[in-house]
C-alpha cells in the first residue's frame, strides 16, 4: 500500500465519519451522502480498524461518540470548516467584479492613470481599486490581485508577464537645459543630480547609469529623494537633473515640462512586468485587466 504523505486515513472515511458524528445516526449520514447504510457502516468500521479504536457506541436508536470519537470530530469539524471557508473565499474572489492593482506612485500617476479611461469605457462593470506604494514589500502591494513590478521577471510565488522594456536618460527643466550643455556623460558630475533612494533594489539609479559610461558616481553632487514624483517636480523647477524613465517622462518631454539633456541613454537593465499570485487563480475581472494592460503595453 502506498504511504500517504500526511499519514491520514482516506478522506472518504473521514467525511463519512464527520457526517455520522454530526447527525448521530448512520442512516441520516447515508441520506446526506447519497450512499447506502451498508456503505456508511463499512467506511466507519474501516476507519476504526485503521485507528485501532472504537469511534462510536452503537445503540438501538442511534450512535454515540466515544472519547476518541469526540476528539477526532472536534479536530475534523474545525478543519473541514476552515477548508470550506477558504474554498468559498476562492469562489467569491473568482466571481467578484472588484480588482485591485498595485503600482508605484510614479508609475500609477504618469503611465497608468492616463490610460485607464480606456479600460473603464470598455469594462464598466469592473470596480478597479488601487494599492499605490513605492515599497514592493508593502502589505497592500503584495496582496493586490495584479502588481506592476520592475525587475528581471522572477519573483517567488508569482507568475509574471512582461509589460514592456524601457530606456533611461537625463532630463531637467527648460531653464536648466537652456543654461547647461551636456557633451559627455562625465559632464554630469558638475551638475546637481536628483537621486531617488528607492527601497526596491532593482531600481536603476545614477550610480549604475553613470557606470555604463565609465563615470565614477562617487564624485557626483547628489540631492536625494525617496519619491520619484517629487524628484521629477524638482527637475521641472530647474533644481537639477533626474534620470528619466521614458515610459514615465515621455509625455512630460512631449509637453516640454521636462527636456532631455544630451542624447545619452541606456536600455533599462530590467523590464516592467505584470505579476499575480501563482497559487491564487485570477478572477475573470482580474484576467480582463491583465489582458488589457498587456495589450496597451504593446502600443
Amino acid at each position: 500500500m502506498a504511504r500517504r504523505y500526511y499519514q491520514l486515513p482516506s478522506l472518504t472515511s473521514l467525511n463519512t465519519f464527520d457526517a455520522c458524528a454530526r447527525h448521530g445516526s448512520f442512516t441520516a449520514a447515508a441520506s446526506e451522502l447519497g450512499v447506502t447504510l451498508g456503505a456508511v457502516s463499512r467506511q466507519v468500521k474501516g476507519l476504526e480498524a485503521e485507528l485501532d479504536c472504537p469511534l462510536f457506541l452503537r445503540h438501538h436508536r442511534g450512535v454515540e461518540l466515544t472519547r476518541e470519537g469526540i476528539d477526532l470530530f472536534q479536530v475534523l469539524s474545525s478543519s473541514f470548516q476552515q477548508i470550506g471557508r477558504l474554498c468559498q473565499e476562492f469562489k467569491n474572489r473568482a466571481q467578484s467584479s472588484d480588482v485591485t492593482i498595485a503600482a508605484t506612485t510614479a508609475f500609477a500617476s504618469l503611465w497608468l492613470m492616463p490610460r485607464l479611461g480606456g479600460f473603464w469605457r470598455r469594462y464598466r462593470d469592473i470596480n478597479l481599486n488601487h494599492a499605490i506604494s513605492d515599497n514592493p514589500s508593502d502589505a497592500g502591494f503584495v496582496n493586490a490581485d495584479i502588481r506592476i513590478r520592475y525587475g528581471d521577471g522572477s519573483w517567488r510565488g508569482e507568475q509574471a508577464a512582461r509589460l514592456f522594456d524601457d530606456r533611461i536618460y537625463p532630463v531637467c527643466g527648460p531653464e536648466f537645459a537652456a543654461q547647461h550643455e551636456l557633451r559627455h556623460p562625465e559632464d554630469l558630475l558638475q551638475f546637481p543630480l536628483l537621486q531617488l533612494d528607492s527601497v526596491d533594489p532593482a531600481w536603476t539609479g545614477w550610480d549604475a547609469w553613470l557606470r555604463e559610461f565609465g563615470c565614477d558616481g562617487s564624485r557626483a553632487n547628489f540631492r536625494r529623494f525617496n519619491n520619484y514624483v517629487v524628484a521629477l517636480q524638482a527637475a521641472e523647477e530647474n533644481q537639477g537633473i533626474v534620470l528619466g524613465w521614458h515610459s514615465q517622462v515621455g509625455s512630460l518631454v512631449q509637453r516640454r515640462k521636462l527636456l532631455r539633456l544630451g542624447e545619452f541613454e541606456i536600455a533599462a537593465p530590467g523590464s516592467f512586468y505584470l505579476t499575480w499570485d501563482a497559487n491564487r487563480p485570477l478572477s475573470d475581472s482580474a484576467r480582463r485587466l491583465r489582458d488589457w494592460l498587456l495589450e496597451i503595453g504593446k502600443q
